[in-house]
């Protein structure tokens, strides 16, 4: 059996987790210890969609979700060659340091698990644009400055709005990306295959 211990992390860390396992390593069961009701749910939703029977203990104020199936998952489905396929270009553009309105500390949150999460769109997440208050998520001490690194060493373009630097007097803080203009920003949107705001 498959042993996760995503005590500690949030959502969606615990179900990325199962989700690399599961493709690793094949198992026909697997135990994921979580410390939310969240967490549990969407680890259970998930082992219920690939094929998992999901059954749930409680450990103390932990959860313990058991997944099992008779036979092994079925293997990926082999991918059509990119020779034969277009790959879509995605830009994300961040105007803000947080997701949604109503709890700031909870949007920061949430802003940080999208960006983290944003690796799951692969070789179609093609740009990734801060502007606005979102420059701020691109400077020294950024709670995902380690992962937009990431992102850039792995090849994806970051830009980042001059003039937003500027404003919030931030442009010798800023840690990753290029420093653009709005005209690189409009250029970019016009060949993009989509444009997501947040």
């Amino acid at each position: 059996m498959k042993a996760i211990d995503a005590r500690g992390l949030a959502c969606p860390a615990p179900v990325l987790q199962a989700k690399a396992a599961l493709q690793e390593e094949n198992p026909r069961s697997v135990r994921i210890v979580v410390d939310n009701a969240a967490s549990q749910q969407n680890v259970q939703r998930f082992l219920e969609s690939q094929g998992f029977k999901a059954e749930l203990e409680q450990d103390g104020s932990d959860f313990v979700v058991i997944g099992s199936c008779d036979a092994a998952p079925a293997a990926q489905p082999q991918p059509i060659p990119t020779s034969t396929i277009a790959t879509q270009k995605i830009m994300v553009m961040c105007t803000t340091d947080r997701i949604g309105y109503g709890d700031d500390t909870l949007g920061q949150k949430l802003m940080v698990n999208f960006l983290r999460t944003l690796k799951e769109m692969g070789d179609e997440l093609w740009r990734l644009v801060f502007v606005n208050n979102g420059v701020k998520l691109t400077i020294e001490n950024s709670e995902v400055l380690a992962d937009l690194t990431d992102y850039e060493k792995d090849g994806l373009k970051i830009l980042v709005c001059g003039t937003c630097l500027e404003h919030f007097s931030l442009l010798e803080k800023k840690q990753v990306g290029e420093t653009t203009n709005m005209l690189d920003i409009v250029t970019a949107m016009q060949l993009a295959d989509k444009v997501i705001n947040i």
